[in-house]
This record gives C-alpha cells, sequence and structure tokens, in this order.
C-alpha cells in the first residue's frame, strides 16, 4: 500500500497548524496592546476568547493528525491483504480521541497558558486588572515599584537593561536574547551544559528550546524609556 498521499495530507495539515500559531500570536499582540493603552475590559476578554477558539482548533488538528498516524503505523504493522477503508478508521481513531476532550484541555495548551501568563504581567507592569480577575494586584510605594522594575529589566549576564528579553520557562528568569544564545552556543561546542546566569537559579540545563520572548517586559522597558 502506498502512502505517499497520506504524507502529502499530513505536511498540508501541519502547514495549517503554522496558520494557527500566527493566529494566536497576532491576537496576542492585540491583547497587549488593549491592555497597554487602558481600554475596554471586554475588548481583552474577546481576545482570551479568540485564544481559547484557536486553542481548541490546534487540539482538534492534533487529534486529525494522531489519528491519521495511528491507523497508517496500525495497518503497516498488520499488513491486510485487502486495503482497508482508511477514511473510516481515522474517523474512528478521531472520534475516540476527541470524546476525551475537557476545557482543561485548553488551558493547558502551552501557547494559551503563555498568553495568560504573559496577560497577568502586562497588567501588572501597566496598573490594570480586568473586573474578572480575581487575583489582586499588590499596591506598593511608587518608589519602590520603579527601583524593582529596574531591577527586572537588568540581564543577569550582560548586567545591562534588556533590548529583547526572553524568559526560561523551566525557572522562570529572563535575560538578553543574544547574550544567552551566545552562552548555549559557547557550552555546546564545549560539550557543555548551561547552567542559569541569575544568582542562586539552581537550573543547570538551560537550552534554546526553553526560551520564549518576554513581550510583558519588553513592553515595560519601552514604555519606561519613552517616559
Amino acid at each position: 500500500i502506498s502512502f505517499n498521499s497520506v504524507d502529502n495530507a499530513l505536511s498540508s495539515l501541519k502547514s495549517c497548524q503554522s496558520y494557527i500559531n500566527t493566529g494566536m500570536h497576532i491576537t496576542s499582540l492585540v491583547a497587549f496592546d488593549l491592555v497597554q493603552n487602558f481600554n475596554d475590559v471586554e475588548d481583552v476578554n474577546r481576545m482570551e476568547n479568540v485564544m481559547l477558539e484557536y486553542a481548541a482548533m490546534d487540539r482538534e488538528l492534533n487529534h486529525y493528525m494522531t489519528a491519521i498516524e495511528e491507523t497508517v503505523n496500525q495497518i503497516k504493522r498488520e499488513k491486510p491483504e485487502n486495503i482497508p477503508d482508511l477514511k473510516s478508521l481515522v474517523k474512528e481513531k478521531f472520534a475516540a480521541l476527541e470524546s476525551k476532550n475537557s476545557d482543561s484541555d485548553l488551558q493547558r495548551n502551552e501557547k494559551y497558558a503563555y498568553f495568560k501568563d504573559q496577560l497577568k504581567d502586562m497588567r501588572k507592569q501597566f496598573c490594570y486588572q480586568s473586573d474578572n480577575d480575581n487575583e489582586a494586584i499588590e499596591q506598593i510605594d511608587e518608589d519602590i515599584a520603579v527601583t524593582q522594575s529596574q531591577m527586572n529589566f537588568i540581564c543577569p549576564i550582560t548586567q545591562m537593561e534588556m533590548k529583547r528579553p526572553v524568559r526560561n520557562k523551566i525557572c522562570g528568569h529572563t535575560y538578553e536574547e543574544d547574550a544567552i544564545l551566545k552562552i548555549i552556543q559557547t557550552r555546546k561546542q564545549q560539550k557543555k551544559k548551561v547552567r542559569c546566569p541569575k544568582i542562586g537559579c539552581s537550573h543547570a540545563d538551560v537550552k534554546g528550546s526553553d526560551l520564549v520572548p518576554d513581550e510583558a517586559l519588553k513592553r515595560a522597558i519601552d514604555s519606561q524609556n519613552k517616559q
């Protein structure tokens, strides 16, 4: 049995996934713009709902691709004499995966979880809180807040204010993107692991794949510099 057409279909589906990722990225930026400019809470909530819709599409697409891959592997393993009904087999496996769906799945979507985390940081940085946000934002002395923010703006590697901060998903610390990537590349050539440069952090294996742009922090730094 030739699976060339199936492979082509999977390739097309993976392209669709990239469109979903792009949509989630754009939606995130729009939501951050809304928070930064103190726009209506309802507008931000709508962006959160859009992100959940994208997360649902991502889950459905992943289930469909999994169903196809499992069906192909099953046929390759069993090697039936007659060509089976691929469509029915995929539909059956897809339905089984979808039957296990829950709202918590969407909350655990990596991009949605990151979006929520960044949104919370944006609200703190720009002194903003939505009506349905149960997490109270602590009100502290303005001078202390400014000093603390400025400390958070400094890269632990360069000891300079960050221009393109990235956050380590594992330990939560931030660094200047170029600086941490150079260290990772150098240690890789030496076949050594990279310890988190933040003093006191025990994380001893920083990887490039664990780094994500910290949009909330970048906007806070840019905002202070404009002031």
